[in-house]
């Protein structure tokens, strides 16, 4: 009986709540009255929703009272109450240009501000854009859209081969900030100390967030220390993640280089839940598979089984003995079926999967609480140099008679969680949260040998080691409050905010196994009259972290902020922020910005700020250490890479007992920031803005050159007296030696222009975009805190040499032009673009080789482009190409008139891993302007349910 009532009384619910709903028809237009299939209705708050068909008409039943929520790409949100009415249309105005959002990233008023209304210039990067050409990560997408944004995929450089390291107006990765949802983003676990752009820095991994939870990114361009704290020096990249979307959307990507490599698989989908009216749940998961890419080619050099690492002997000195040793080597190559394009020159193979929730729920009383939180699992696999069979001290010839490419694999790990509660109290917006994140780094090295093991009969030696790994983890607790004042006194508005922070990092370095990193003994060339030559220690290409390099370090910071944004009148804003930071590690800063824009005529205003700044070297710069192998002049050399805090760092020359450098403790960098720009609105749909910025960094952290041992001298040749290398590396088994130091200052000097159009034409819409950067960095001077350096004109010059020099002043463009044209008619759209990437120059390290290996590499145009058709209301296509006309950077030329001693180099040094190589051709492109992997062609589905 009990079970009868339940179910009539279920049933008389259902039947009332059916009465209260109402059938809805409609359609969904553009501002020119054209159709706009494939848009996305649902009753806000609810599951209930619909596509439009293909005259933009929908059918939904929805509650009488509700709010339909209305959406399409490249138009903005409309929230229309139905108000019980049975018939609608809805007209959809064309969104902001992307590059002109309101925008919240700059300031923290209440309310968000137009783009040009700020005082400092934000680019906005929609989903539209994000998804509207090939690329498949957020460093990708932000390089070819954002032009003060720039980040290449590396080679042969160790684990920066699989996180890419990317600089905002030509500023290191570590001196831009990244947000999530507005709240900071842990960095990366890897330092990068190869010879890449950024080397030296610790960034943090943009690549971890699925594109398909990326609701827009704002790109702050300005220093920011004074708002957000340290890092913030070039500006913030703020990723907005989808809240409330509709429905389910999906898409599968794939694609590949025209050289047939590289090939792409990408999967992705959200899925937004209504809760009632009262929150939201919306969840996105990304795969993404990609092949590598080879653009080696074959490797001319002159003795591959015959000679010290591929070069004519010494006592070769006779072209007929030249020769003669060739046409053996050459005949070694063809009998044993030697391959020639012995290299793996491109980006590593990768693969993928990870997924983000981001959800919010209003518990009552005013008070809503949310969540977001992220899990990335990322593996990689990328080639180290070829150890080529001459090379025995390096191999096991026994198990690799022809040598053997060595192969860096990589695990990472990256999980992130945002928790809290936002409210009013007291009239004041409240925002209490704690975000957590870690990053893990794992290292297996493959395809390689400890050469210095030994080789036991019968018993196939070790190719396969487990290198250790880092790990970074971050936990932060913010509390701001902020209010809106009107007509405060004599002020308009004024919006008032402040809060504080905790924040707590922690650093750990875990050894690999022991045979990856211990020297086993074995020496090549034994016979019974010599002891023969010692072979290299631990895994080629990568050998693993010691016991000695295991750390656990953590540290803390307390911070207090104070905002206040007026609207003094109608025509002035003006903006004062500071913020106060101690370390527990070392010590305390005050930051301070004053920020302004008036307004000279209606749509005409100018706006400008001054500010200081500084950034805290990372945990991995002050503590991290470890040893690796790089090559030098084609020579394999076991470099050691040393905290700040280590006595080789620390004493001094004139100190008993042990000696060193004597340079001081890491301390911040500093920096002071200048900007002055325009912003002008032409006849309602040309926005411009212009914006003029100068940044002075001082005691920049950069990681030194390599301080080396004398080699030893050849056989009957006399032992050279020690150098005060020599001294400072006794009894350690390295043959180079570099560490962090806060070396040099520099100045940043750019303009940045960005202008946009948007027209319709009854049912034609073209939108126009010209937005462009040109920036210079320059090192004033170089600092040291040493007397060992300074009374020495040779460490002075090794400290920070021109090659080091080169890659914070020109290894990136100074100059990026973005010209970018979308047209869309109905369901059919298109999407022009062409950036121009600006010339890079490359000066190697020795001044005495300038004239042989120095270049410029000249600017170049690449241009993407895609074409999409909405097939049906849940289905779209859309195909194109990357680099469609197949541009590569200027090829590396050895300028061999200036070359008398016949030096085989290939180049001499790479942008890509920075390291000599004697084997000619290899390393054929050197610039890295935009990759060298050549044009990309793709096709992507694009799913609406």
């Amino acid at each position: 009986m009990k079970n009868t009532l339940l179910l009539l009384l279920l049933v008389l619910m259902g039947l009332t709540a059916h009465a209260q709903k109402i059938t809805v028809s409609g359609r969904v237009v553009g501002a020119s009255g054209e159709a706009l299939p494939g848009s996305t209705v649902l009753e806000r708050g609810t599951t209930n929703g619909t596509s439009t068909g293909g005259n933009g008409d929908f059918l939904l039943s929805v509650a009488p009272n509700s709010t339909l929520t209305v959406q399409a790409i490249g138009f903005a949100t409309q929230q229309i109450p139905v108000s019980g009415r049975s018939s609608i249309e809805v007209r959809l105005v064309a969104a902001a240009q992307d590059l002109n959002e309101v925008v919240v990233t700059g300031s923290r008023a209440t309310e968000g501000r137009s783009n040009i209304l700020t005082t400092a210039p934000v680019d906005v990067i929609s989903a539209r854009e994000i998804k509207a050409f090939a690329q498949t990560d957020v460093s990708q997408v932000l390089t070819f859209a954002a032009p003060s944004f720039q980040s290449s995929r590396q080679a042969i450089s160790d684990g920066t081969d699989h996180v890419d390291p990317a600089s905002l107006r030509g500023l290191g990765p570590d001196q831009v900030l990244v947000l999530v949802n507005g709240k900071r983003r842990h960095n990366s676990a890897l330092v990068n100390i190869n010879g890449t752009v950024g080397r030296g820095s610790v960034g943090t991994d943009l690549n971890v967030i699925p594109l398909a939870s990326i609701k827009r990114i704002e790109v702050l361009r300005e220093g920011a220390a004074a708002l957000y704290g340290s890092d913030a020096i070039a500006g913030v990249i703020n990723i907005q993640l989808k809240d409330d979307s509709t429905g389910v959307t999906a898409s599968a990507t794939g694609g590949q280089h025209y050289e047939v490599d590289g090939r792409v698989f990408q999967g992705d989908a959200n899925v937004g839940i209504g809760l009632g009216g009262r929150g939201y749940v919306d969840v996105s998961g990304q795969f993404l598979n990609r092949g590598y890419t080879n653009r080696t080619f074959e490797d001319t050099a002159p003795l591959i089984y015959l000679g010290s690492g591929g070069n004519y002997p010494g006592s070769a000195n006779t072209e007929q003995l030249r020769r003669a040793l060739k046409a053996q080597d050459d005949q070694l190559v063809r009998e044993r079926g030697f391959d020639r394009k012995n290299m793996r020159v491109g980006n590593s193979e990768s693969r993928n999967i990870g997924g983000f929730v981001n959800a919010a729920y209003r518990l009552g009383a005013g008070i809503e609480a949310y969540v977001t939180g992220g899990v990335t699992h990322r593996t990689g696999k990328a080639a180290g140099f070829y150890r080529l069979p001459n090379q025995a001290a390096q191999s096991d010839l026994s198990l690799f008679p022809n040598g053997f490419l060595p192969f860096i694999n990589t695990t990472i790990n990256d999980q992130s969680a945002i928790t809290g509660l936002r409210g009013t109290i007291g009239g004041f917006a409240a925002d209490l949260s704690n975000t957590y994140g870690r990053n893990e780094l794992r290292f297996d090295i493959s395809n390689t040998v400890n050469a210095s093991l030994p080789q036991v009969p019968g018993v196939r030696n070790q190719t396969e080691f487990y290198a250790g790994q880092l790990q970074f983890s971050q936990n932060t607790t913010n509390l701001g409050f902020s209010r809106k004042f009107n007509n405060l006194g004599p002020l308009a508005t004024l919006n008032l905010a402040f809060g504080g922070e905790y924040r707590v990092d922690r650093f750990q370095i875990e050894a690999g196994e022991p045979n990856s990193y211990l020297n086993g003994g074995r020496r090549t060339g034994v016979t019974p009259t010599s002891a023969g030559a010692p072979t290299a220690s631990g895994a080629q290409v990568f050998p693993g972290y010691q016991p000695s390099d295991e750390l656990d370090e953590s540290r803390n910071n307390v911070a207090g902020y104070l905002d206040l944004e007026s609207d003094i009148t109608e025509k002035l804003l003006l903006r004062l922020a500071s913020r106060a930071e101690n370390y527990s590690d070392f010590g305390s800063n005050v930051s301070g910005q004053v920020a302004g824009r008036y307004s000279i005529l209606d749509g005409l205003a100018i706006r400008g700020s001054v500010g200081n700044g500084f950034r805290a070297p990372s945990l991995q710069q002050r503590y991290f250490t470890n040893t690796s192998t790089q090559f030098v002049s084609g020579i394999a050399n076991q470099v050691l890479t040393v905290n700040n805090d280590d006595p080789i760092v620390r004493n001094s020359l004139t100190s008993t007992g042990q000696k060193g450098f004597g340079v001081g403790p890491l301390k911040q960098e500093k920096s002071v920031n200048y900007s002055l720009g325009i912003t002008a609105r032409v006849a309602r749909t040309l926005t411009l803005t212009v914006d003029a910025y100068q940044i002075d960094i001082d005691d920049r952290i950069v990681l030194s050159s390599q301080f080396a041992k004398t080699p030893p001298p050849a056989a009957g040749q006399p032992v050279p007296p020690p150098t005060i290398i020599d001294q400072i590396l006794a009894g350690r088994d390295v043959s180079r030696v570099q560490f962090f130091a806060n070396a040099i200052n520099t100045r940043t000097r750019g303009i940045d222009v960005v202008a946009n159009e948007r027209l319709t034409f009854g049912s034609h819409r073209l939108g126009l975009t010209v937005a462009a950067n040109f920036t210079e960095t320059n090192v004033r001077s170089i600092n040291t805190s040493s007397s060992t350096i300074n009374e020495n004109a040779s460490l002075q010059n090794t400290l920070f040499d021109r090659q080091q020099r080169t890659r914070i002043e020109s290894a990136q463009p100074r100059s990026k032009v973005n010209l970018a044209a979308n047209y869309g008619h109905d369901g059919f759209s298109v999407e022009l673009r062409t950036v121009r990437f600006g010339e890079v120059v490359f000066r190697d390290a020795d001044p005495t080789r300038a004239a042989l290996v120095d270049q410029t590499f000249s600017a170049k145009w690449i241009t993407d482009l895609s074409v999409s058709q909405q097939v049906t209301k849940q289905l779209g296509i859309t195909i194109g190409a990357t680099n469609l006309f197949d541009v590569y950077p200027d090829k590396f030329r050895l300028n061999s008139r200036n070359n008398p001693n016949n030096f085989s180099v290939d180049p001499a040094t790479s942008f890509s891993s920075g390291l000599d190589n004697t084997n000619r051709n290899r390393f054929v492109y050197n610039a890295n302007q935009f990759g060298f992997n050549g044009g990309y062609y793709f096709a992507r589905l694009n799913f609406t349910l």
